[in-house]
């Protein structure tokens, strides 16, 4: 069985063929990184116009590099939220009108259990329960998974996520955006030693991002960064430090047989290092082209 998928839930025009559920035929992104850079960040009115000039080619060289008939579909996936609205409603109004001219059935699919599902492509066997960490630009989200649809939310930012507070702490350093590259590239210069604050929330297993991106700027407007390798090396530490920690944290709670991670900062190579060697519970991570 053939899906056409279609995402535009926030500055990334995509779509993709796939057979079953696992087996990717094609996957053609578009991405806006270039044209939001010079803002320094996701401008909601300008992504939902980029994605009306680049919907309809990204599915017709999807369609193409799968080989693939319209008859050949059994339906059109599309992101139906969370995300920027104008955004979505660009990739909604295409697959509905597909779906319509083809006879097709459309299927909404919500963006973060877009995210989990992601693992499944790379992993085909995944033992129930699991426990997922969901970290991006918009989320940081820990959820306990007993099957198929069963999610049970057991920690979530009370602030900042992960992938925000990178873009935050980039813009503090003069690093550009995106925000996580970005910081991740200059630590692999850096050591982290600014021994920036980890709010621990003790009793939840919430996070708070506010106040470490907060110290950085104290110390970036005080003239005490003297290398921008140091402060992003302690900066990443100390958001990697705090999802680590607690994510194995929760996983030991539940009992789970899994640790999933999902989401764009899911690609940070010092997130997955610090869950395999701290966590006693295998770590499935999907390839970094399934995480953004």
């Amino acid at each position: 069985m053939k899906i056409l998928g279609v995402e535009t839930s926030c500055d990334e025009t995509a779509a993709a063929v796939v057979v079953d559920g696992t087996n990717i035929l094609s996957n053609k992104i578009a991405s806006q990184v270039d044209i939001h850079a010079r803002y320094g960040g996701i401008v909601p009115e300008v992504a939902s116009r980029q994605h009306v000039l680049s919907i309809i080619p990204i599915v017709e060289q999807a369609m193409a590099e799968a080989a693939a008939k319209w008859s050949d579909l059994a339906g059109i996936a599309v992101t139906v939220g969370p995300g920027l609205a104008g955004s979505l409603l660009v990739g909604v109004n295409v697959a509905k009108a597909i779906a319509l001219a083809r006879g097709l059935p459309v299927i909404g699919v919500n963006h973060l259990e877009g995210h989990i599902y992601a693992n499944w492509l790379n992993y085909h066997r995944v033992d129930f329960p699991v426990v997922c960490l969901i970290v991006s630009g918009g989320h940081s989200d820990l959820v306990l998974m007993r099957g198929h649809g069963d999610y049970v939310l057991v920690g979530r930012t009370r602030d900042d996520a992960a992938g925000e507070a990178f873009d935050k702490a980039a813009r503090i350093l003069g690093l550009g955006y995106p925000g996580g590259p970005a910081i991740e590239q200059a630590a692999k210069d850096g050591t982290d030693c600014l021994n920036l604050p980890r709010a621990w929330l003790k009793g939840t297993y919430d996070f708070s991002f506010s106040g470490v991106k907060t110290a950085l700027l104290r110390l970036a407007e005080g003239g005490k960064i003297s290398s921008q390798a140091d402060a992003a090396a302690s900066f990443q530490a100390a958001v990697v430090d705090v999802l680590v920690t607690k994510t194995v944290a929760v996983a030991k709670e539940y009992r789970v047989k899994h640790i999933l991670l999902a989401g764009g900062v899911a690609s940070n190579r010092l997130l997955r290092q610090r869950l395999v060697a701290d966590s006693p519970i295998p770590i499935l991570v999907p390839e970094p082209v399934l995480c953004t």
